[in-house]
């Protein structure tokens, strides 16, 4: 492992998952760890991720919506895909990378009313909280700090 380990959070697109798993995990490693995240396309930071975070006290406005092989050169320890198109479309990485994924839904496929798809953005995020918070616990001995008040 490098001397802060370096970890890359993989979706399709940087939009929504990898957003919040990566503002997640920022926030409960601190400068235990460097967080990045990236897509294996990039469609831009999605405004209702940025919403949905705020409501929980993370501030995601200023991340960016990056493609995969900006980082190639990045000694990764960890690698993270949240969802399985970026699974089986992820590029090889170092054997050295631990490899590790959970299939999130994908909250800007919702459909309905604005608050119906803003639920939805609301119970991914639970559950992409959930999952950094035992992360940051497996991994690193970090239990989760309290945070903001979530719908």
């Amino acid at each position: 492992m490098t001397s802060t380990p370096n970890i890359l959070v993989l979706c399709t697109g940087n939009s929504c998952r990898s957003q919040l798993l990566h503002g997640y995990l920022e926030q409960a490693l601190g400068a235990q760890a460097t967080v990045y995240s990236a897509g294996v396309e990039t469609h831009g930071l999605n405004p209702r991720a940025v919403q949905v975070m705020a409501e929980d006290g993370v501030d995601i406005a200023h991340h960016t919506s990056n493609h995969v092989d900006e980082y190639a050169a990045v000694p990764f320890d960890y690698v993270i895909t949240v969802c399985d198109h970026a699974r089986e479309a992820c590029p090889v990485f170092p054997s050295s990378a631990r490899q590790l994924h959970h299939n999130f839904p994908d909250p800007a496929r919702a459909r309905g009313s604005e608050e119906e798809i803003m639920q939805q953005f609301r119970s991914v995020r639970q559950q992409v909280k959930a999952y950094a918070e035992a992360f940051a616990q497996a991994y690193f001995g970090r239990r989760p700090a309290p945070s903001g008040p979530a719908a």
